[in-house]
Formats: structure tokens, sequence, C-alpha cells
């Protein structure tokens, strides 16, 4: 059994300000806030953002820096705030607000970021071996909505009804190559 515990990282002003992929630089006061977050684990990932490797430091992990577990890429909207996109070309991002198999232009949609994340765990369950391991990774918020999406097999209009908080903590656990939301 693979015990997966996925931790948001710290908040950036591109998430307080809602920037498309914009600044990856963590907020101090919320990585001090992560040392308080306590996870073991056999083996650490995180994704390529610098929010995610401080967090994970943070935290007192040394992650193994994995792309798969990167933000979704926007593409030509990178480090714009979602306001003045919509100020500047509203039916373009209501579309892709309104239907996540729309992408923004020469960027991933929804479903990309799910199926991208969806093999980052499929290759995590091959290499699962005998036995029990625990596994973390610290990764952007969108990566968590993903993994939840996929592990409950859920529609990318469902993503909508995810809310993924900065130093959220989420736990999956795979038995048999199968995923599940794991409470408790």
């Amino acid at each position: 059994m693979t015990a997966l515990t996925l931790i948001a990282h710290a908040l950036t002003p591109a998430l307080r300000g809602l920037v498309l992929g914009g600044e990856a630089q963590p907020d101090p006061a919320s990585v001090d806030t992560a040392r308080e977050v306590k996870i073991e684990a056999d083996q650490v990932f995180s994704g390529p953002e610098p929010a995610a490797v401080q967090t994970a430091e943070a935290i007192g992990l040394v992650p193994t820096v994995d792309p798969a577990l990167r933000d979704r890429e926007y593409g030509d909207w990178a480090g714009r705030e979602l306001e003045e996109l919509l100020a500047a070309s509203p039916e373009e991002v209501g579309a892709w607000l309104e239907r996540p198999h729309t992408a923004p232009p020469a960027g991933e949609t929804e479903n990309d970021v799910i199926t991208r994340v969806g093999d980052w765990l499929g290759d995590l369950v091959k290499a699962e071996g005998e036995g029990r391991r625990s596994v973390a990774a610290v990764v952007h918020p969108a990566v968590v909505r993903a993994a939840i999406l996929y592990v409950l097999d859920a529609p990318a209009e469902s993503l909508r009804h995810v809310d993924v908080r900065p130093l959220s903590v989420v736990r999956l656990s795979a038995h048999h190559g199968s995923w599940s939301l794991t409470f408790g």
C-alpha cells in the first residue's frame, strides 16, 4: 500500500492576487506557518515552483523536484491577473472559466493537468512494491485539485467545486493500483 500526503504550497502573491502562473516565491509569513505542519514520509517530491520547494524545506522535508507536479501551464496568459484578462478578452476568458476543456492560448486544459497528475500517480503505484510506504508531495493547489478529481474519477467541470487553500493537506492511498481519498 502507498499512502500519499499532498500538501499545497505556501501562499504566494500570485495566489493572493489571482495571477495565472504568476510569481512563485512564497510569502515569508506563510512559509513560517508551514513550519507547524508535521509530515513524515519515506519519499518526498515537490513541484518545481520555488514556493513548493521552500514549503517542503520549511516542513523539514528534502524533496525530489518532479516536473510532472508543476502548476498548470497558462501559456500566453501566464503572469497576468484574471481581472485584467477578463477586461481584455471577456468572451475568451469566460469560455475558459466555464469550460475546463478549453485551454488558454498555448496553455493546458484542466484535463491535461488531470491526465499529467494521473500519470504521475500511476507511476507512483507501479513503484509500490511490497509493504507499506509513505510518500509526500508539496505542490501547487491546482495539482492537489487535479489529483482529487483523478482519484474520484470526477469530470474536469468539478474543479470549481474543489477549493484547495495554501498549506492544505490531502491524503490518498493506493491499494493494488487503485487510489482512494483517505480521511482520518
